[in-house]
């Protein structure tokens, strides 16, 4: 990337040495207090006031400021909003009607969980999608069947990053990385590939099971901030399935 010492490819696979804005302590405190935002250039400046963590691709370190600045990169080469871009590069290929990038408070009415009125998505500054589990899953599902991507890109952004074995109070057997997607085993489903999130009321886990049978994508959503539950009913309905 133009001025800086590591690629857009070591952000999207957090292996740029960067830290991460949500372990600051300044950061959390305006987030539970239903803040407004810093502006961007700010966040940025606490964030990197951290220090690095690395030589770029020394390491590995899950750095949401990475993906804030990949959002940044893309914006400024095609000189559109991620907003729009989202628009028209999945939405509406995937005749999705849920999915809508979330910028102020009133875009979390529609939100199921009352409580997401007390927290404004501009915190999330990498981009806050909403949108149903069902979209969610088709939005993953279509990844994987080469609707949204050509072979040689999804390709590559499978390449596996190993991180471990099996996590207490969650599925996972053995976990990694790819860009922009967990990738691992979870037990009896084989291979799992997509995301989990969380953030201050509901929690989520997106993902695809490759090795099942039939391959399928499942998408949980749940309150609380326990990813692992969220995890485990991804789990449990693919192989019900």
């Amino acid at each position: 990337m133009t001025g800086y010492d590591f690629s857009l490819r070591q952000l999207l696979g957090h292996t740029s040495g960067l830290p991460d804005y949500y372990s600051l302590a300044s950061y959390r405190k305006g987030v539970a207090a239903n803040e407004e935002p810093w502006p961007a250039a700010q966040l940025r400046e606490a964030a990197m006031a951290q220090g690095r963590l690395f030589a770029p691709g020394k390491g590995w370190f899950y750095s949401n400021l990475g993906y804030m600045l990949a959002r940044d990169q893309i914006e400024d080469v095609t000189q559109q909003s991620f907003s729009s871009l989202v628009k028209q590069m999945i939405c509406d290929p995937l005749s999705l009607r849920s999915v809508e990038l979330a910028l102020t408070r009133r875009d979390f009415d529609r939100i199921h969980w009352p409580s997401a009125s007390g927290y404004h998505p501009g915190w999330v500054y990498h981009g806050c999608l909403t949108g149903t589990a069902v979209d969610a899953a088709k939005i993953l599902h279509a990844l994987f069947m080469g609707e949204l991507l050509n072979a040689p890109t999804l390709s590559e952004m499978r390449i596996h990053h190993p991180l471990g074995g099996a996590i207490e109070g969650r599925p996972w057997t053995e976990c990694g990385y790819a860009l922009g997607l967990m990738s691992g085993r979870c037990g009896e489903a084989g291979r799992v590939i997509g995301h989990s999130g969380g953030g201050p009321f509901s929690v989520n886990a997106v993902y695809h099971f490759p090795d099942l049978p039939t391959p399928i994508t499942v998408a949980s959503f749940t309150d609380g901030k326990n990813e692992g539950v969220a995890e485990f009913a991804a789990v449990k309905a693919a192989l019900r399935d």
